[in-house]
């Protein structure tokens, strides 16, 4: 939910990894959302929401103990306690804020979600008061998810208790990799034995669902530490397991080496090495009784492990973005927190909501945005666009699917369309074929 750098590579290797955005999030791009359109997201507001539109809250604590080599969020690893404290008393305000506006209703968060960053960075207390202002202001009691993630070495099992006292399901560790060398040179604040440690924490305290990230392709990855990454993974058997790989976004640590030193290709594994590691890691798990649900995610059972946040904003739920660089979806217009510390916290200082920039697409823009995410889904459903949209996707697609089924990346049956393996593999460059021409870029992965 953080903001992200909108270029793109240009021409060149396409198999070499190359600086830029590849990961497809929303739609329109980022970078077509503008200060002139700001005046739609207070509009949008104000507005009763549509009804059976879920409500979701996202919020951003972008605290770190140290920054990734390859991390494009916004954090920052050097707040003190009281600094924290205001940021926390800023964000709360900005729910104060929403919590009066019309386009709230009657409804309740049915997600939440606590990304960063590093969440579980905050102290227990800080953690505590956050929360029970957060319930005041809007109810919780009718939220079906609330996700936490945490970095492995900021936890405790005193911390791990609060973070399930205040409600959390599912709990998503950022273990990346389980190699200190290469936990090391890419700059991560963990090392191996706290993966184990506030695992096995976690585990005994009862979570519903505890899900592990995993990053195909950090630098210094080799197929072999990859493959004991898969198994260490299996071994601990987590309820699911989110798989990326890895890109080297502009504003990274390893883009800014990259340039200094005149190098125009990553360090790191090329696209074609990067898709058979996340083939083989999707292989094993499946051997091993996991259900592969995405581009990305694999579940150990899925009649009870979900993943509402991604599921319900990727079919066009409401979702409130508290934190600095924060983004929303309101009533269908997109818009997004100021991106900075200083006029995020002044503006809520002086009782304004801070956004800065906004978009409302088009009836098809917001048609394309559906289905490109749902798309990662590994399947689309032709009749729920039929019946939210008025069109089959089979036919407004007709050429762009016939490219994908001759490529043999899709097959098309009366109710579906379904990408294979290889295509979800290389999903976020197919994706693009989907995009309305002003929105098309030179090359993704």
């Amino acid at each position: 939910m953080d903001s992200k750098v909108t270029n793109h590579p240009q021409h060149g290797n396409e198999t070499k990894t190359q600086a830029g955005n590849y990961f497809v999030s929303n739609y329109p791009p980022y970078s077509f959302w503008t200060a002139d359109h700001v005046g739609e997201a207070f509009a949008a507001l104000e507005r009763t929401p549509t009804p059976n539109t879920p409500l979701g809250v996202y919020l951003h604590i972008p605290f770190c103990r140290k920054r990734c080599r390859f991390c494009y969020f916004k954090v920052y690893t050097d707040k003190d306690a009281n600094e924290i404290e205001n940021y926390l008393k800023a964000a709360t305000r900005e729910l104060e804020l929403y919590s009066s506006k019309r386009f709230i209703g009657e409804r309740k968060p049915t997600f939440i979600y606590f990304g960063g960053g590093t969440p579980s960075f905050i102290s227990s207390r800080q953690l505590m008061g956050l929360t029970d202002r957060m319930k005041e202001l809007l109810s919780w009691d009718a939220a079906e998810e609330i996700t936490f993630e945490c970095e492995p070495g900021t936890l405790t099992e005193n911390k791990l208790r609060v973070i399930r006292e205040i409600g959390v399901t599912r709990l998503s560790l950022g273990i990346e990799n389980f190699n200190d060398h290469i936990l090391e040179i890419n700059g991560r604040a963990h090392g191996s034995k706290e993966i184990d440690r506030s695992y096995h924490f976690a585990r005994s305290i009862g979570f519903q669902q505890i899900n592990i990230d995993l990053i195909a392709g950090m630098v210094g990855e080799t197929t072999h530490n990859w493959t004991d990454c898969v198994r260490k993974t299996i071994a601990l058997s987590p309820d699911s397991v989110t798989i990326y790989q890895m890109e080297i976004p502009f504003n990274t640590t390893i883009f800014k080496e990259m340039k200094a030193g005149g190098e125009t290709v990553a360090p790191v594994a090329d696209w074609e090495t990067k898709r058979e590691w996340v083939k083989h890691a999707f292989a094993q798990l499946e051997r091993a009784g996991y259900h592969v649900g995405s581009a990305y995610t694999a579940v150990k059972d899925p009649s009870r492990t979900r993943f509402l946040y991604r599921d319900l904003l990727w079919s066009g739920a409401d979702l409130i973005g508290l934190g600095v660089a924060s983004f929303s979806h309101i009533g269908g217009t997109h818009f997004q927190n100021q991106h900075d510390w200083t006029p995020y916290v002044t503006q809520l200082e002086e009782g304004r909501l801070p956004i800065y920039r906004a978009l409302t697409p088009s009836h098809e823009e917001r048609m394309i945005r559906e289905f490109v995410l749902q798309m990662k889904l590994g399947h689309v459903s032709r009749e729920y666009f039929r019946a939210k949209f008025g069109i089959d996707p089979q036919e407004r697609f007709a050429q762009s699917l016939g490219k994908l089924q001759s490529q043999g990346f899709l097959e098309v049956d009366n109710g579906s369309l379904r990408l294979n393996r290889e295509a979800l593999l290389q999903v976020d460059k197919l994706l693009h074929e989907f995009f309305l021409p002003q929105h098309r870029n030179a090359r993704y992965a």
